[in-house]
């Protein structure tokens, strides 16, 4: 059990580690090096718990940024019980309230990987389509109750306001690291405000 436990800190330090590597340098700049030297672990104990830098990425993917969507994004749109449009605003403007000046600066981890490795790699691609898919079932879901309320306009297609809610936010992310300006994003959410209130009745 202490062998299993020990194994499953050291296989958490690679992951957590190549996270911020990858965050920081990019997918691509980072290598195998950079993450033995970045944890202090040997050769041989790197290999015995990941055969690559692939198999990395995955894991990053899969634990640390689809929590984050998750937890940020996803998890709270499930709180149905408040007024739809609200709950629309809050989702996509507090998170931005309380970015840290690094997550200002080095934008949103999963749109960095979408922006860097495209569609070359089909494994990553598939995951983060999942993770997205999965953020646009929810606000679907949660548009669609506020027009069963009538906090909504019937003739809201909320798919579509799903996928402008999602690529606007991840837009601006990418948009700020260009201006390093927190005035993009404070336009951003007066628009964002803007837009929600348009949705309502």
């Amino acid at each position: 059990m202490k062998q299993e436990i020990k194994s499953k800190e050291t296989q958490d330090l690679i992951i957590n580690t190549s996270f911020e590597l990858f965050y920081e340098k990019g997918y691509n700049a980072t290598s195998i090096p950079d993450i033995m030297k970045e944890t202090s672990l040997s050769k041989g104990a790197f290999y015995h718990h990941f055969k690559n830098k692939h198999e990395i990425g995955k894991k990053v993917i899969e634990n640390i940024i689809r929590k984050r969507i998750k937890e940020g994004f996803i998890e709270p749109l499930a709180e149905l019980n408040r007024n739809i449009p609200e709950l629309l605003l809050y989702v996509f403007t507090n998170r931005i309230k309380n970015y840290s000046e690094r997550e200002k600066a080095l934008g949103c981890p999963a749109n960095n990987l979408v922006g860097e490795i495209g569609y070359t790699e089909q494994d990553f691609r598939v995951i983060l389509k999942s993770l997205f898919e999965e953020w646009r079932e929810a606000l679907i879901n949660a548009i669609e109750h506020g027009k069963n309320r009538r906090e909504i306009k019937k003739d809201v297609n909320s798919s579509s306001v799903a996928i402008s809610l999602i690529c606007a936010f991840e837009g601006v992310r990418s948009v700020r690291k260009v201006y390093d300006d927190d005035k993009i994003f404070n336009e951003f959410m007066q628009s964002m405000g803007s837009f929600i209130k348009n949705l309502g009745i």
